[in-house]
């Protein structure tokens, strides 16, 4: 796995600004008297508890391998990061959606508009920035790979989760801003409710993305297909190996993949020579890929 700092940084980050954003809501809340404002708050909050979780994740992943894990602990990142969009499903988008529909059926007026606005617009520029700083890092992590592809493809479920949520939020936030103040000027609370709606039906769309995608991990998806033209590659280059016959790869978690193939090996190798050339071959294939944690190769033929 990758360096803490490197795999926590944007985690922590998004906890300091949403504990600070969830307080500012929950008093902003009270004195508005918005259901906008409230569904922001337990947005907040969620948000709050997921990125623990997320760190949780990562502490676990990083246990050693022992007798009963002996690949280690790499999913607990996926299983830790799907349990979030499964908060973010059920403590943000579904109360927010039932607060929305509440307030539309029995609409109240909004009061201090000032206040929420004052918080809301605060809340937008923080989570806004928070947002950017993880297209910055998710733009360093791609490379020249389309951004939705890299989103649907990449094997780094921390950083994803969290972008989803900063990107949610801020969508979020601009909708409660915005009806917030139609209710306000046109005195109809109804206003109000469409905009605690609109940020509940945000939240189960990100968080169902989320959960795909990390489903996929969780059970098992293949490593990035880099890693199979490499082992192609290399293969290519080395005088004992004649042809790869079967290649399957696992990604274990974020940094760390299974790789097992059969080749076929030069003939008239002896069985020391062989054992050489494959541990000379796995020694290229890591060095080119340190995320190859584990690599099994077997000597076959084509037969």
């Amino acid at each position: 796995m990758s360096d803490e700092s490197h795999s926590t940084s944007h985690i922590i980050q998004s906890l300091v600004v949403n504990l600070f954003i969830a307080v500012s809501k929950f008093v902003a809340a009270f004195f508005t008297k918005s259901g906008a404002m409230l569904a922001e708050a337990i947005h907040s909050s969620a948000d709050c508890a997921n990125q623990l979780l997320l760190l949780l994740g990562v502490k676990l992943a990083r246990r050693a391998p022992d007798p009963s894990h002996p690949m280690g602990y790499g999913r607990e990142v996926y299983f830790w990061s799907f349990m979030v969009a499964m908060l973010l499903f059920t403590g943000g988008g579904v109360f927010s959606v039932y607060e929305g529909i509440h307030k539309i059926l029995h609409p109240e007026p909004v009061e201090n508009l000032l206040a929420g606005v004052l918080v809301l617009g605060i809340s937008l520029l923080l989570e806004g920035a928070s947002t950017f700083s993880n297209i910055r890092e998710l733009n360093k992590r791609r490379k020249s790979a389309p951004f939705v592809r890299y989103l649907q493809d990449t094997k780094d479920s921390d950083l994803i989760v969290v972008f989803g949520e900063n990107s949610a939020a801020t969508i979020g936030l601009t909708f409660a801003l915005c009806t917030l103040v139609m209710a306000y000027v046109t005195g109809n609370g109804m206003w109000d409710g469409i905009g605690s709606l609109l940020v509940g039906l945000v939240l189960i769309g990100v968080a169902v993305f989320l959960a795909i995608e990390v489903k996929s991990l969780l059970v098992g998806e293949a490593a990035d297909p880099t890693i199979e033209r490499a082992v192609h590659e290399v293969a290519d280059k080395d005088a004992n190996l004649e042809s790869v016959l079967r290649i399957l790869t696992i990604q274990q978690g974020p940094g760390e993949v299974m790789l097992a193939m059969k080749v076929k090996m030069k003939g008239g190798l002896s069985g020391d020579e062989t054992c050489d050339a494959i541990n000379a071959f796995e020694q290229a294939l890591q060095e080119r890929h340190p995320e190859i944690r584990w690599c099994f190769v077997e000597p076959d033929n084509e037969a």
